[in-house]
């Protein structure tokens, strides 16, 4: 197994593609508009729209042809790279989240785009389409670093970042104007030696066990931080 300090060797990542990664509860697919576009935009418009869109780089859709394109631009992209996040359960597509800022020569990839609507929000479904995110990038494409930004009031997302076992590295002041307003961003990442130590504690957690019949869990999530 490579040593995390010697590079010696080091020939890179793979850049990510548009795959279907399947997990027990959620299952991720390359954003397709026809598709995810009718789901998505029903998520979308649920109570608390405004909320849920008010970090994002883009607005909530008024009416399915503003999700449509949106979705169709999105879809086009590669870097971002679009998912849909399906919930096993009832086969819709309640979120979407994307891999970007692929660097694969240094091995660095960034989750981003973010958005679990009401259905799948703080579920497991939504863990579970975390872990299979970073299962793929350190497993299947050989990334080093996984990282998380976001807004720093967004303090939902610094919440779930710190629950899923990213490590905080600090703030970028002035770092970019969205919506007509300053941004400083928080900086968070999980390396692949991290996920050596994280992987054992999403899969425990993720065991139908741990879930009563509502689904809501009978453990938190809960890591410690890096040694």
């Amino acid at each position: 197994m490579r040593k995390f300090s010697d590079m010696s060797r080091w020939t890179g990542a793979s850049r990510a593609e548009g795959l279907i990664l399947e997990g027990r509860y959620a299952r991720l697919e390359p954003l397709n508009p026809e598709q995810h576009g009718r789901d998505l935009f029903a998520s979308a418009i649920e109570t608390g729209t405004d909320s849920r869109f008010r970090y994002l780089l883009d607005t909530p859709p008024r009416t399915l042809d503003d999700m449509t394109a949106w979705a169709v631009t999105m879809a086009a992209s590669r870097d971002p790279l679009f998912f849909a996040v399906i919930k096993k359960a009832d086969g819709r597509a309640h979120g979407r989240q994307a891999l970007m800022r692929m660097d694969p020569a240094n091995g660095v990839i960034e989750v981003g785009h973010i958005l679990w609507g009401p259905g799948i929000a703080r579920s497991r479904v939504a863990t579970e389409a975390l872990y299979l995110f970073a299962r793929h990038v350190f497993e299947k494409l050989g990334y080093r670093r996984l990282e998380w930004k976001c807004d720093t009031q967004n303090m939902p997302s610094r919440r779930a970042a710190t629950r899923f076992g990213f490590y905080f590295e600090g703030v970028f002041r002035q770092h970019m104007v969205v919506k007509g307003r300053n941004r400083d961003t928080a900086w968070f990442a999980m390396t692949d030696k991290d996920w050596q130590r994280l992987k054992p504690g999403y899969e425990s957690w993720l065991q139908p066990g741990n879930f009563d019949p509502a689904g809501r869990q009978r453990r938190k999530l809960e890591f410690d931080p890096p040694a």
